[in-house]
Formats: C-alpha cells, sequence, structure tokens
C-alpha cells in the first residue's frame, strides 16, 4: 500500500481536534487517504460525498444527522459544497464539551481552499485544524519507491497518483487533458465558480507562460480583453483550487525598491507541461522555459515539507537581485535557496548581494544531482532529495 507523507499527521489531528478538514485539489488522493485513516482507526465510519444527490438529501435536517454521529467517524466529502455545515459542527461540538463529553470526531473534504471556506461559513476556530493534500512529492515517492524512484519522470508527469502511476506516458498524457478539460467544463462550474469555461481555459493556458515570473495582469487583460480586475479574480480562483501557488514577495526592511508582486506557478508540473503542449523528456529539455519548470517544481517540492510556522517568499529588486526562495524558520534562521538544474552550476554576484539584504543565515543551491559540497561564500550544493530529507528533519 503507498503510504502518503500526511497519513501520520491527520491521524494526529483526529486524536487532538473534534473536527480535521483534509484540503487540496480534487483527484490528489483525499478521500483515499481519508479510508485508509479510518481503517486504522478501528472506528466505525459513514462516509458521505455531497456530490452524492442521496448523501446530500440526508443533510436536509443536517443538525439532527450529525448529533447521532456520537462515537463514530463521519467523513464528509467535497464539503465546500455545503458551507453551513460549519456552523451546526460549532454548535454540536461546544455543547458536547460543555457536557463534558469527547464529540465524535468529523473528517472533512474538500477541494476549495481554507480562505475561501472561511469567507463563506463561520469559523471554526480552536475546533478544527486544517490539512493540505498536495500532488505525490518526490520525498514520498522515493519513501515507497526506494532507488527505482525517478525524479524525471515526476518532473514530467506531474504528482497527480492517476497521472504518475499510469501505465505507459500516453495514458499519463491523456488522464492530464481529460483532467483539465473536466476541471474546466464541469468540476469548477460545480464547485460555483461563475466563469465561462472557455475563458478560464484560456486564461490558465497563458498563466502557463508567465510560469515562474510575475504577471504583468494588465498585459494579460489587454490579450483576453478583460480587466485587471477581471484578470485578478481569475488568478485568486485557480489559486484558491489550488491550481495556482501565488509567491509572495519578501517584504523586509532594506532601502532598495522592492519587487512587489507574486511569482506565478502552475502548481503540478505534470499540468504545466500539459497547457504547454510538453509531452515528452525530449520537449521538455528543448523547452525555452525548462528552467522555469524546474524551478517551479523544486519550489512545489519544497514548500509540501513545511508547516505553518515557517514563512516562504521570495526576493527580488528592481534591478533583479534575486533569490528563487527565502524560507523563515520558527527559529529566526533565514535560508536563501538558489534553483538550478546545472549539475556544475554557477552563481551570480547578485545572489552573494541579496543574500546580504536579507541576513540569510543559511545558503543553499538546490540542483539536480546527488553530490553535496561547499562553493564559496558559504553556500552549499545539495541535490533536491537530500535537501527535501534535510527539511523533513528540520520541521519534526
Amino acid at each position: 500500500m503507498f503510504i502518503r507523507g500526511l497519513q501520520q499527521n491527520v491521524f494526529e489531528a483526529l486524536q487532538a481536534m473534534p473536527v480535521v478538514a483534509l484540503l487540496g485539489p480534487r483527484q490528489v488522493g483525499k478521500t483515499t487517504l481519508a479510508m485508509n485513516i479510518a481503517e486504522r482507526m478501528q472506528k466505525e465510519t459513514i462516509y458521505l460525498d455531497l456530490e452524492s444527490d442521496s448523501d446530500s438529501i440526508k443533510f436536509s435536517d443536517a443538525e439532527a444527522y450529525l448529533k447521532r454521529m456520537y462515537g463514530k467517524l463521519l467523513i464528509i466529502d467535497e464539503v465546500q459544497r455545503k458551507p453551513e455545515l460549519f456552523r451546526i459542527l460549532r454548535g454540536i461540538v461546544d455543547e458536547r464539551k460543555r457536557n463534558g463529553e469527547r464529540t465524535c470526531q468529523f473528517l472533512l473534504l474538500g477541494s476549495a481552499s481554507r480562505e475561501l471556506l472561511q469567507q463563506t461559513s463561520e469559523t471554526l476556530a480552536g475546533r478544527i485544524r486544517y490539512l493540505e493534500l498536495s500532488p505525490f512529492d518526490a520525498a514520498e515517492l522515493f519513501d515507497n519507491e526506494g532507488q527505482s524512484f525517478d525524479i524525471e519522470n515526476l518532473w514530467l508527469r506531474g504528482g497527480f497518483p492517476n497521472s504518475y502511476l499510469a501505465s505507459t506516458l500516453k495514458e499519463s498524457w491523456f488522464w492530464r487533458s481529460d483532467f483539465i478539460s473536466t476541471y474546466m467544463e464541469r468540476d469548477l462550474p460545480r464547485m460555483g465558480v461563475g466563469i465561462a469555461p472557455s475563458q478560464l481555459a484560456r486564461f490558465w493556458k497563458m498563466l502557463a507562460h508567465y510560469h515562474g515570473n510575475q504577471v504583468n495582469m494588465s498585459e494579460l487583460g489587454r490579450s483576453l480583453e478583460l480587466s485587471h480586475t477581471t484578470i485578478k479574480n481569475h488568478l485568486d480562483t485557480l489559486t484558491d483550487f489550488y491550481m495556482i501557488r501565488q509567491l509572495q514577495p519578501w517584504s523586509g526592511n532594506v532601502k532598495k525598491r522592492l519587487v512587489k508582486s507574486p511569482k506565478i506557478y502552475i502548481r503540478d508540473s505534470g499540468i504545466l507541461h500539459s497547457l504547454t503542449n510538453t509531452s515528452n523528456m525530449e520537449s521538455l529539455l528543448s523547452f525555452p522555459s525548462m528552467g522555469a519548470s524546474w524551478e517551479g517544481f523544486v519550489v512545489e517540492n519544497i514548500i509540501q515539507q513545511l508547516d505553518n510556522r515557517y514563512a516562504y517568499t521570495y526576493y527580488r529588486t528592481a534591478t533583479q537581485v534575486e533569490i528563487d526562495l527565502v524560507i523563515e524558520t520558527p527559529n529566526k534562521e533565514v535560508w536563501a535557496v538558489e534553483i538550478k538544474r546545472a549539475s556544475a552550476p554557477k552563481l551570480g554576484r547578485g545572489f552573494h548581494e541579496a543574500c546580504s539584504d536579507i541576513h540569510a543565515t543559511h545558503k543553499w543551491l538546490v540542483n539536480s544531482g546527488t553530490e553535496h559540497y561547499p562553493m564559496a561564500g558559504g553556500v552549499e550544493v545539495i541535490g533536491l532529495l537530500e535537501f527535501l530529507n534535510l527539511l523533513r528533519n528540520h520541521v519534526n
């Protein structure tokens, strides 16, 4: 059985909190993970999918139904379809707490971000823990596959289980193409997104060409004949549903003019390659934006290892002095991370200048190799897998 890296975190959260929300994009494996955890808990479990009419109708009197679940694990899938459940759950949790009882456990599965759910529902602050399940990352695949793991296959196909585990590259490509079409035409409208699928699909494809860069929203708006506000709303929509990552700029106190716009990444490298019609490794390695693709792949893998005690940004000045990723740890360390695919990478003067600006305590150059060695200026060259393992040990 494939063990997801988040499994232990979800299990521990259910021991500590009455409500746990497991969020992430559709088709990422939330339901499979929830069922594995339910089996491990050895507790009577009820699974409900709010996209099913037969399950949804059970919530016509949601409060009465949920109160009957005492002592059971109730898994509610696609919870963003009924955000009013959060208010009801709050009342049930508080009532049981006043009576000195341990409430039944609720595991909520959702395809919308925590921020979006909280905008449309009463908060469960202090009663809920939010966890995010992302597509497969390199660290968890190496844990499961060992030396047979091929990191370039993950980079090319991306981490959605049905894409990565497809029997052939051709089947992986078809799955991703179908996923993109279905996501635009059915999934987002079902989740309440009132944007024409053809417009959002065109926007998403154009956005792929900004991958690893700041988006000029006015320029993009002119290309699509849409307003700056509409472009921003489209971008936020794809971010809320885990398709896009907006990496925010570092905003510390330096006497330099800093870039203030977020950098945009298509979160899954396989989806990026489908949107840019990059179908195999040969075309990927000759792809003009190959370096940006690798950068986004590495950034996403790194962020997936971090918890909310860690802050992550990028640093760039108006004169293009930059650091790909800045990680600020709970004990006030500042890690400057530069990302290069080359096995014999070089660093320019700008990186060292940027490290001085942010007072970096650690300087890393993460590449596609396996060697770990020092460079001038206190920089450590390290392969991605070793760096991810180092990060996991630091977080834990």
